[in-house]
């Protein structure tokens, strides 16, 4: 009897679990994503510092933001994002590789997918539970939106200064324009502050800062601009991280 009710409690979270978070994958796909469990945290951590509240975001859709921002993240931070599903195994196996030979600061493999799952839906940590977790919702995102809509989602969460989220806030605050004025070299220099947002400025970047902007700068040639919703990819002629337009 105890069995039974266990196991009709443990059926029934199991149904309140993915039907909650299957419905919320599915309003975000529409709905402007205006707060994130990441800057609740952080905001938190303000308090607790005895820091005023700073939070500066502004949601904006793809077509508002500048179209260098996409092509320079892809660069930084995941070239094959328009092929995987959400995973790229082959940087997944060469992290691993490197972690166990190398010691220190370990190598990432986090695709933009990962990440959008990660900061609109979870916390941060390195922990198996999140880990799972975060493999759940990449998986769902990438089923139920198109990349389009997860770089979209991912340019307007995702941490880039300190108390700043999204292509608005930093364009705003460290450019003093929009974020659809942000031009080449701002944008590879925005995204080479993403490994650590609150370490690396944007606005007054150091002599590292600006080498890597121009690493960033010279991937981005390799990679044509980033596809609207609608246009047509075809990743079958992609080779070495080179994506082409089919014609």
């Amino acid at each position: 009897m105890k069995f039974g009710i266990i196991s009709k409690v443990v059926r029934w979270a199991a149904a309140l679990f993915f039907g909650s978070t299957i419905l919320a994958v599915v309003a975000y796909r529409f709905l402007p994503v205006y707060v994130t469990p990441l800057m609740v945290i952080r905001c938190v951590q303000q308090v607790g510092e005895d820091k005023s509240i700073t939070l500066h975001h502004s949601w904006k859709s793809l077509d508002e933001i500048s179209c260098h921002l996409p092509v320079a993240v892809m660069a930084s931070e995941d070239q094959r994002f328009l092929i995987h599903h959400g995973f790229d195994f082959g940087a997944i196996q060469k992290a691993a590789r490197n972690n166990a030979r190398v010691a220190g600061r370990k190598l990432g493999a986090s695709t933009i997918s990962q990440q959008t799952a990660k900061n609109v839906f979870l916390w941060p940590g390195r922990s198996w539970t999140r880990k799972g977790f975060e493999v759940y919702f990449t998986a769902l995102i990438e089923m139920l939106w198109s990349k389009q809509r997860i770089m979209e989602v991912y340019l307007n969460s995702i941490e880039m200064g300190d108390g700043i989220y999204g292509a608005e806030a930093v364009a705003k605050y460290h450019f003093g324009k929009t974020a659809s004025e942000l031009t080449r070299s701002e944008c590879a220099l925005v995204a080479a502050t993403l490994p650590n947002p609150r370490k690396f400025d944007s606005s007054n970047p150091s002599a590292y800062m600006r080498a890597r902007r121009g690493s960033i700068e010279y991937q981005m040639k390799f990679i044509p601009s980033f596809p609207r919703e609608g246009e047509d990819y075809d990743p079958n002629t992609t080779s070495g991280g080179v994506y082409h337009r089919r014609r």
